[in-house]
């Protein structure tokens, strides 16, 4: 029988995550990784989201890893192609891609409890790890809803994220389904192509103006040759998105300041008073994720752009029927429906103890973990951007950051006290979730008079961090001993678990 080949630690994905999560593993001296990569290039989501105007809402000198700064981003808020220029940097600059194992898809992933290992069961073949770092990213597979009549439309179909660059839109009568992130950008670029766009809103979002400018050559040259300079300006992004927070989760009729500022960029970019109050959101700033955009309005309100006030309820051959009855002919539907974030498919792929998927688990119980990084019943097994690690305000590449610290330390322990095993306490993880509750009782989310993808089918918000990065990072500084049971290495199975 074949050997199957074992790693000291299996990284599936490699968006910001799996990157950054390879980098610091190199850094410390391990150098026994592998990192899965279903797709044939690394990048995440950065990879796959390539439709017209795809960009960061988040400012550029804030959207890289601390430990590779880019000192010549473009724009003040950078476009996909640039974001995905510097993850390939990255990833040669540190001499990340000889650990990439490229078109392999993770099909199953089984803890061995006789083993104390991870057996992995993937498109190109099985190994064992002896710890699993899930790095899939919640915005990593798409959400199509389940349309009646959609399977037999006759035109295209494809969603934001999976983009057909082959099909013409010139011309076309196109449907957009979905009002979020995605569709504010890429709507605004295709308008002028299209011969009639009609655009399905279930409910108008908040969006506030967007601050992008080129950077220009000068700032460029001396954030290149100053790393003061571009710390300095690095630090500057952060205070300000940071001053944000207790809009969000303290004292949220601080955002009122912003909804004025929200009405007011509506009645600059529409002239169309029906218009007007039909994109004009019902519930508070913040309860819904904040979106920007100069452009979103003004394609609204031109000639070949219908807007219809509700979600798509069928497909009748190739007429698109909206909840109010609303019918269009069309010859291609896009959907800009998000993502499957409070039931991440991966989570269908991972089983821990007796058999549990952890799909399963959190079906159950609810999506939840100790710190946003470990789950109870799944050993050795580390979440990147797991439940409640989310942010409304800032760079999830500092959340990101912060669970490497974590993961760092855990293994920094695993090695210094010879342990085989790492398992969250269910009471650990249990108080953690129960104070994370608590708190969000106060925030915008549950306060705001909105249904969002942040909150799962029972309501509760399993997806936002409710507090400011930088508690993020003291409660993910070091891995707690005292959380976890912990089990010696086979070397030291003689001697007590240490508790």
């Amino acid at each position: 029988m074949r050997d199957i080949p074992h790693v000291r630690v299996a990284v599936i994905g490699t968006g910001f995550s799996g990157i950054g999560a390879a980098v610091r593993m190199k850094r410390a001296g391990l150098h026994d990784f592998v990192l899965l990569e279903r797709a044939d290039a690394v990048g995440g989501t950065w990879r796959d989201n390539t439709y017209p105007g795809c960009a960061c809402d988040v400012p550029s000198h804030l959207y890289s890893f601390s430990f590779a700064p880019n000192p010549r981003w473009p724009r003040s808020f950078s476009a996909q192609p640039d974001i995905r220029r510097y993850l390939e940097e990255v990833v040669d600059r540190f001499g990340v891609r000889p650990h990439v194992r490229f078109g392999t898809d993770v099909l199953d992933a089984s803890w061995a409890e006789t083993e104390n290992v991870w057996h992995l069961r993937t498109t190109t073949g099985d190994l064992t790890a002896t710890v699993l770092v899930s790095a899939a990213g919640p915005l990593s597979d798409p959400r199509i809803p389940d349309v009646p009549g959609l399977a037999r439309f006759g035109g295209e179909v494809f969603h934001s994220s999976r983009w057909n660059h082959d099909y013409d839109l010139t011309g076309k009568r196109v449907a957009v389904i979905g009002t979020g992130a995605s569709a504010i950008q890429f709507v605004p670029e295709i308008q002028p192509l299209v011969g009639e766009l009609t655009v399905f809103q279930r409910t108008a979002p908040w969006i506030l103006p967007r601050a992008d400018r080129p950077i220009t050559a000068v700032e460029r040259a001396a954030f290149s040759r100053s790393a003061l300079a571009h710390k300095a300006a690095r630090a500057g992004v952060y205070l300000i998105r940071e001053a944000e927070v207790p809009g969000f989760v303290l004292t949220p009729a601080i955002l009122r300041v912003a909804e004025i500022a929200g009405r007011a960029h509506i009645r600059r970019g529409i002239r169309n008073p029906s218009l007007r109050a039909a994109v004009t959101p019902t519930f508070r700033l913040g309860c819904k994720r904040v979106l920007l955009s100069n452009d979103w309005y003004p394609a609204l309100d031109q000639p070949n752009v219908s807007l219809v006030g509700t979600g798509l309820k069928a497909v009748d051959g190739n007429t698109v029927v909206g909840s109010d009855g609303t019918r269009r002919e069309v010859d291609v539907i896009i959907f800009g429906t998000g993502f499957h974030v409070t039931d991440m498919p991966i989570a269908r792929r991972i089983t821990g103890r007796g058999g549990v998927r952890l799909s399963d688990r959190w079906a159950a119980d609810g999506m939840s973990a100790l710190r946003g990084t470990t789950v109870h019943g799944y050993p050795n097994l580390f979440l990147m951007i797991g439940p409640n690690s989310g942010l409304s305000h800032s760079s999830m590449v500092y959340i990101i950051e912060s669970q490497l610290n974590y993961l760092m330390d855990a293994l920094t322990t695993m090695d210094r006290h010879q342990l085989g095993v790492v398992e969250v306490r269910e009471d650990a993880q249990w108080r953690w979730n129960e104070l994370l509750q608590r708190r969000m009782n106060r925030t915008i989310w549950v306060n705001g008079g909105c249904r969002s993808w942040y909150q799962d089918a029972q309501g509760r918000i399993t997806t936002q961090w409710p507090s400011s990065t930088w508690r993020f990072r003291l409660a993910t500084r070091t891995f707690e001993v005292g959380e976890y049971h912990l089990t010696a290495t086979p070397a030291r199975a003689d001697a007590a678990a240490i508790r």
